[in-house]
């Protein structure tokens, strides 16, 4: 019988000596720190509290295209993670530690396109597309005998006047805007679940608004675009009251 011998490139138990210098360096006895300051250790919780957002939105997402929530549930714990992203974004620290969404998902190995669409849109999917379960008559408009629907249909109204009104005071940046105009594709959501003319020009601008920084402003010609735009689609909403 042959004695076996190792093979050559098989290490044996005397073959590694250990590097001194590394050994010397390392204590596993010693914690070892990620932050260095209570700064850095902020960021960091805030870098991962946006992570978990991302990766709860697009679990969201998915289980209500499986129709897995309804969609009073979905829309709530949907508006309220754009919230808390944007609030997370709102940092200026972290904004820069961020970059933008593509370069945070490849740094961080994250795919979650059902997410990544609906922070490019900024709203979810029920006041995107008008919801059909709008309180509504026969799924029809509201109407002012109805109960409650004179105080939608006003509250909607109101909320296309401020928002031409706040054009008209040069209130031309994003976050003066955006939630402006969010106000009013959600009451007009509970007034009608009729795709009127020009109602997605209303979607249009919320996408272009959620996508710029939140003191970015809308130029001469964007802003004289956008009223006309809104003032198109306020009349395109009249027209589903008559």
């Amino acid at each position: 019988m042959y004695s076996q011998r190792p093979l050559s490139y098989a290490p044996t138990p005397y073959s590694y000596t250990p590097n001194p210098a590394l050994a010397a360096s390392i204590n596993l006895d010693e914690e070892v720190k990620l932050a260095s300051s209570s700064a850095e250790r902020d960021l960091y919780e805030s870098l991962a509290e946006i992570y978990s957002i991302i990766i709860t939105l697009d679990g969201l997402e998915k289980a209500y295209i499986k129709d897995a929530i309804t969609e009073s549930e979905y829309t709530e714990t949907c508006t309220r993670l754009l919230k808390q992203y944007k609030s997370s974004l709102g940092d200026d620290a972290v904004a820069q530690e961020f970059g933008d969404l593509d370069t945070f998902k490849r740094t961080w190995g994250l795919e979650c396109p059902k997410a990544t669409e609906r922070l490019r849109i900024g709203l979810p999917a029920t006041v995107e597309q008008a919801s059909h379960s709008a309180p509504t008559p026969s799924n029809g408009p509201a109407v002012a005998g109805a109960p409650g629907g004179a105080s939608l249909i006003l509250t909607a109204t109101e909320n296309f006047i401020t928002f031409l009104d706040a054009l008209k005071l040069n209130m031309v940046s994003k976050d003066a805007l955006h939630p402006l105009l969010s106000e009013v594709i959600q009451s007009v959501n509970k007034v009608t679940d009729r795709d009127f003319e020009n109602r997605g020009k209303i979607i249009q601008w919320l996408i272009t608004l959620n996508q710029m920084r939140a003191t970015e402003e809308l130029s001469e010609e964007q802003a004289r675009e956008l009223s006309f735009d809104i003032e198109q689609a306020y009349q395109g909403f009249k027209a589903t009251l008559g």
